[in-house]
């Protein structure tokens, strides 16, 4: 384990350990074996840690071993919020630009943003976004006219929505995917 950062490895023990049907069938020594081999994954889930994410392992792919892990946090992480959804939305706002874009915050951290498929399957495992909402991966064809994707679970059923990829509020973030 990278010496730097032992924090996250012991947060993501406990996390596992404390969330077991998230990841039935999958021992903390498979989690491990994995971020052992991928190293570098370790600064981008400090970096989920730290914006609030509190990522945990979705799902394990017992044939190549691999495992995934996403925002696992209640509402949409909170240090990644009032952001519009990518560097050229961002460029385009002409007054009252947010801080940053979701597509860029996540490409810094490493991760990229849960797809539509991935936020349908993360609700699975939990009732996530009941007061926020996230921005997911976007299709290129939505992308091209204009559009962004975000999702949220309201009246218990999972929405998917539109909305100018411009537009942003205080509670709407995004969620992350890691596979390692």
């Amino acid at each position: 384990m990278t010496p730097s950062l032992p924090a996250i490895v012991d947060t993501l023990r406990a996390r596992l350990a404390a969330h077991p049907t998230r990841h039935p069938d999958l021992t903390w020594a498979q989690v491990l074996a994995r971020l052992d081999a991928s190293p570098g994954a370790l600064a981008s889930l400090q970096a989920m840690e730290d914006t609030g994410g509190e990522p945990d392992v979705i799902a394990h792919n017992p044939a190549s071993r691999a495992v995934t892990f996403a925002d696992c946090s209640a509402e949409s992480p909170s240090g990644r919020r009032s952001l519009c959804y990518d560097d050229e939305a961002l460029d385009a706002r002409k007054e009252a630009k947010p801080a940053g874009s979701a597509v860029g915050m996540a490409t810094a951290m490493g991760v990229p943003l849960l797809t539509e498929a991935q936020y349908v399957q993360l609700q699975t495992l939990g009732a996530f976004d009941r007061k926020t909402s996230s921005w997911l991966h976007t299709p290129a064809a939505v992308r091209m006219l204009g559009g962004a994707i975000f999702g949220d679970r309201r009246y218990e059923r999972v929405f998917t929505y539109r909305n100018g990829a411009q537009s942003y509020c205080a509670a709407r973030g995004f969620r992350e995917s890691l596979t390692v």
